[in-house]
């Protein structure tokens, strides 16, 4: 590795002794300059689903049943007028709000669907995926030392960035109440530095929904407080068996409450990056603000793609539910006859069954039902500390494969 192998000799030689001091310097640079990342980021850990969704990559016959991502394909017209919005050449900024027939359709779409008004000129924002949504909002509102307040077992993406802005996440453990959230533990959590409540319901990753009766005990405590409101009801059209109710319904809680939505889920367009927020005016001028400054606008053709899907596929839904009823009732079925301790899914794509009689831990089951049977699922851990002693299996799968996986499982604790 001599320099002088740089000054003359073979040049191959001395490009390869050029790359090896290069790598190694930068190797040395980046542990030093790691001390200066911002230690918040350092902090964060890659959620537990992909984790698991990698790691099983590396096995030929690796049963994948870990992402929450529709097995469908996006509908055939949806497709047509994206690719149709590229060849007219509609791939420049659109307003940064997103394009205002779009914004029409989404607010459209929620009073048809559930009796909401929204404003599309200035109560709408599209942004890319509900993700994005929950990121401007919560760097909108949040400031160091604040609290928010977050049912759990619960979906791990809205933790880091509350963790992120200097806030702190204050669990409501529902994992003893039949993952229901019990209002009067929320009235308890809730003090002088709480600063948002964040719900998502449909839930991911236990499938509850709420009844009308527990949402009105919950918007009476919200009422009481001047706090802001986060729902999270990107799984409302993912709903099997019954009316899928909106705390954005409640009149009380309008000037405090933004609402998530998107076509991810109930129109099989996860990579299409489509999501909206819902809120007052007063409200979304600010967020605007934060959402412009980070991505100016969402995808201008994924946009004509979600007018399309919002004006004539308003059934896509409906006909991906069905295969997902199969599903989920094969997947309880064959559950339940192994002894699995589980609640029957009533919305969503997934299922949370208890391991809690294996005497393992969920971190401890999924390891090793990857390594010796190569199925992949989610440890309940994932979710918090909430959701230990559970695991999550998502049915967004073909019933061939799901036939496969729980052949595995059945014989995986066989051998416990």
């Amino acid at each position: 590795m001599s320099i002088n192998y740089l000054n003359h000799g073979n040049l191959f030689t001395s490009n390869i002794t050029y790359s090896i001091i290069i790598v190694y310097s930068i190797l040395l640079g980046g542990e030093k300059m790691l001390g200066k990342v911002n230690q918040e980021v350092i902090d964060i850990e890659v959620p537990g689903i992909r984790v698991f969704s990698n790691r099983v990559t590396q096995y030929e016959d690796g049963v994948n049943l870990t992402i929450g991502e529709p097995d469908f394909s996006t509908p055939e017209n949806i497709k047509r007028v994206g690719i149709e919005a590229i060849h007219k050449n509609h791939t420049g900024y659109t307003h940064n709000a997103g394009l205002l027939e779009l914004r029409e359709a989404v607010a459209s779409f929620f009073y048809d669907q559930y009796h909401l008004s929204y404003n599309p000129e200035n109560e709408i924002i599209i942004t890319n995926g509900v993700s994005q949504g929950i990121d401007s909002i919560l760097r909108t509102i949040l400031q160091p030392g604040d609290e928010v307040i977050i049912p759990a077992p619960i979906y791990s993406a809205y933790e880091p960035i509350v963790h992120l802005l200097g806030a702190k996440v204050i669990y409501l453990n529902t994992a003893d109440n039949q993952f229901q959230p019990d209002p009067e533990e929320l009235e308890r959590l809730i003090t002088d530095r709480t600063k948002a409540v964040i719900l998502n319901y449909p839930c991911n990753p236990t499938g509850t929904v709420l009844s009308k009766d527990l949402m009105d005990e919950i918007a009476a405590v919200l009422d009481r407080h001047e706090i802001f409101v986060l729902s999270d009801e990107i799984y409302s059209e993912n709903m099997f068996f019954e009316e899928h109710h909106s705390f954005a319904s409640y009149s009380e809680l309008r000037d405090k409450l933004f609402l998530l939505h998107g076509l991810s889920k109930s129109h099989a367009m996860t990579g299409w990056r489509i999501g909206y927020i819902l809120g007052p005016k007063y409200l979304m001028e600010q967020v605007l603000k934060v959402h412009l400054y980070n991505v100016i606008c969402a995808s201008t053709p994924g946009q004509y793609a979600a007018i399309e899907a919002l004006q004539n596929s308003r059934n896509s839904p409906d006909e991906m539910n069905k295969a997902y009823i199969e599903r989920s009732e094969y997947v309880y079925k064959r559950l339940k006859d192994m002894g699995f301790e589980v609640e029957k899914p009533v919305a969503t794509f997934y299922i949370f069954p208890s391991i809690r009689k294996f005497s393992v831990s969920s971190l401890e089951f999924a390891e090793r039902l990857l390594e010796e049977y190569h199925v992949a699922i989610v440890p309940g851990s994932a979710f918090t500390e909430f959701g230990e002693g559970s695991i999550r299996i998502s049915f967004a799968n073909s019933l061939e494969n799901l036939k496969e996986g729980m052949d595995r499982i059945e014989q995986f604790i066989s051998s416990l």
